[in-house]
């Protein structure tokens, strides 16, 4: 399935001693590609200079003070959470990323983000590889069950259309009677079929649902003009809308009635259950950024200002 805010490729919540072992041999030669350095007094990040919080740094894990280094999994690429700076490099980029380097000056340590297979990730939490994950990971009840989770930012499906808006879409039912570019097998082509009967409801006509293998596709779509809209995630809207010929082909579509995107689900950083103490330093770390405005900053880096949450809160998810 499409669209990794990743509750539509899970990872199983069991895992057995052979599946810990596997993973470990296979996540032995992951890469550092951090590119990070051990957190100074203050680090520059989205225009925003974050200094340590001594309290919260005594209030980390002994362990962790002792290292200086929250190990942190993420599994790259996936615009706009995890990306090379230059393809071929090992230096990383992207809304996780800048969040990691925030926190980590907060706190007063290094988040050092290394390459693992997405699927692989919460296994070698498990396992005790990493204290942490930032990899756009959907809070789950089914993985609340192996993780805690401290939620950062809320997504789900966005609306991409033409530069200028010439169809003026505004909301999801506005859709109804066009021509909507969708891919195939994705959360975002279950979430236009469920919606015909709200045109049918609204008396408009159905949806001209057209799907297609790839995203990127269904963007050609909306260039030609043979679609209004591409339905995809809204992280992945925003970033697109921001970054295709430097912002000059597409805008993203932002209803009010859903800031984080339809059927919006809440994304967290996964942090291994053995440290408590971690959580409660990231969760406290990170409602001190919200409350300055460093997330929605970041978050605003990548496109996508209205996905950060207004809250720092633990094991949001309720599915």
């Amino acid at each position: 399935m499409h669209a990794r805010i990743r509750s539509i490729r899970p990872f199983s919540a069991a895992v057995t001693a052979l599946g810990v072992a596997a993973t470990l041999s296979a996540c032995g030669n992951a890469d550092d590609v951090s590119g990070a350095t051990p957190a100074p007094s203050g680090v520059a990040v989205a225009g925003v200079q974050v200094m340590r919080d001594q309290a919260l740094h005594e209030a980390l894990p002994e362990a962790v003070k002792k290292s200086g280094t929250v190990r942190v999994a993420t599994d790259v690429p996936y615009a706009p959470f995890e990306m090379f700076v230059k393809e071929g490099e090992s230096r990383l980029t992207g809304l996780d990323y800048d969040l990691g380097q925030a926190l980590g000056a907060k706190l007063g340590v290094k988040f050092a983000f290394t390459a693992q297979k997405f699927d692989g990730i919460i296994p070698a939490i498990q396992a005790g590889k990493y204290d942490v994950a930032m990899s756009a990971i959907t809070d789950t009840k089914e993985r609340q069950q192996v993780v805690d989770f401290v939620d950062y930012s809320q997504s789900g499906s966005g609306l991409l259309v033409a530069d200028g808006n010439p169809a003026k879409i505004a909301t999801l039912d506005d859709l109804c009677g066009h021509p909507v570019g969708v891919q195939s097998a994705t959360n975002q082509a279950d979430l236009l079929k469920a919606h015909q009967a709200r045109c049918a409801e609204l008396g408009k006509q159905s949806m001209d649902i057209q799907t297609f293998p790839k995203d990127s596709d269904a963007q050609l779509a909306l260039r030609a003009g043979k679609v209004v809209a591409d339905v995809l995630t809204k992280p992945a809207a925003g970033w697109t809308a921001k970054t295709a010929e430097n912002g000059s082909a597409f805008d993203s579509v932002e209803d009010p009635a859903a800031q984080g995107g339809y059927k919006a689900s809440p994304n967290g950083i996964a942090v291994s259950k053995k440290q408590p103490e971690l959580t409660d330093a990231i969760h406290k770390a990170l409602q001190q950024l919200i409350d300055d405005g460093t997330l929605t900053k970041i978050c605003d880096k990548y496109g996508v200002a209205s996905i950060a949450v207004k809250e720092a809160t633990k094991n949001a998810g309720a599915q």
